[in-house]
């Protein structure tokens, strides 16, 4: 069941995602979930298919009307959706759809009229490859050097989103000319194809609205760790985890607390004691303390807990 409240949860069950809103069938695609999933859990769906569970959430969350959690983006991830997107466009949705038009506008006696609104069509599909091609060839890569540590001084992702003027009203535009002003009486055929285009302009919304409100703040937020780590001299031989970038907010400091008496060799029960809750509240803790991390064991949270400052070397107990 949904709750309306808190939005799509780990727990919940890819079913009832696809109920609530069948939308989220795009969203599998392109996160490349394979389906025949059963009653499956969104957890355990994305952990086979190797999909960030907190990114896949919170783009659904987003096209549902849901709230959603930007601080717990993985980019690597949300940029394979958004590729996933880009190709879902460009070979998919935009190829059909002028399938569509040639066929419908062919019972029109108007021939001239006719071959300029295709061209208009035409003319709008290089736009939107012109755009998404820079995303995926220049954007794309700026991020993934970010990822790797390395700043452009020249470039910031605000460019981008400056920039990031949407081009869904060029497709509007061209729906509302064959609905007003295109006359023709056999318009089944048309019909469908304006059908086509009112989904494809929806798909379109709603996909800027994840690079708005999730792609680039996830990136403005990896941009300022970059250069914190530059400006303390520090520069990473390696990638940049990204735990770096998403661990530090998504961890509540309820969590962090439970997370050091761990480290420490605390059962359930001293932990509940010394944090003042029940034993049953400290369990769904760890629970969710595992589904953000990926990690399981005590001794795997005990290292985290190490590497993140969480605790001292000298309190952590040696026998986890």
């Amino acid at each position: 069941m949904i709750d309306k409240e808190k939005g799509y949860l780990p727990s919940n069950n890819m079913r009832e995602l696809i109920r609530d809103n069948n939308l989220i069938l795009m969203a599998i695609s392109r996160f490349d979930i394979a389906f025949g999933f059963g009653d499956n859990s969104v957890w355990d769906i994305c952990k086979y298919n190797c999909v960030d569970a907190d990114t896949f959430l919170s783009v659904c969350n987003l096209l549902s009307g849901y709230s959603y959690n930007v601080n717990s983006i993985s980019l690597r991830s949300l940029m394979g959706y958004l590729r996933r997107a880009h190709f879902s466009f460009l070979d998919v949705e935009l190829p059909k759809i002028r399938h569509r038009l040639i066929e419908a506008i062919n019972y029109s006696e108007t021939n001239e009229v006719s071959l300029l609104l295709i061209r208009f069509f035409d003319d709008y599909v290089l736009e939107v490859k012109r755009h998404m091609d820079h995303e995926n060839d220049v954007i794309f890569k700026y991020v993934e050097d970010l990822l790797k540590g390395d700043l452009n001084d020249k470039f910031s992702i605000a460019d981008f989103s400056d920039n990031h003027s949407h081009t869904v009203a060029k497709l509007n535009e061209l729906k509302d000319i064959f609905i007003y002003h295109y006359k023709q009486k056999e318009n089944t055929r048309l019909s469908a194809a304006l059908y086509d285009i009112i989904n494809c302009e929806k798909d379109m919304m709603s996909h800027f609205e994840v690079e708005t409100n999730l792609f680039v703040p996830a990136v403005e937020r990896l941009e300022k760790s970059v250069k914190l780590r530059q400006s303390d001299g520090v520069r990473a031989s390696a990638d940049i985890s990204e735990e770096d970038t998403k661990t530090e907010f998504t961890l509540g400091d309820r969590e962090k607390d439970i997370i050091r008496c761990v480290a420490k060799g605390k059962s359930n029960k001293e932990i509940a004691d010394e944090l003042c809750i029940s034993v049953h509240t400290v369990a769904t803790h760890r629970r969710n303390i595992s589904s953000k991390l990926g990690i399981h064991s005590a001794a795997g949270l005990t290292i985290f807990a190490i590497l993140h400052k969480l605790v001292n070397l000298e309190d952590v107990n040696p026998y986890q």
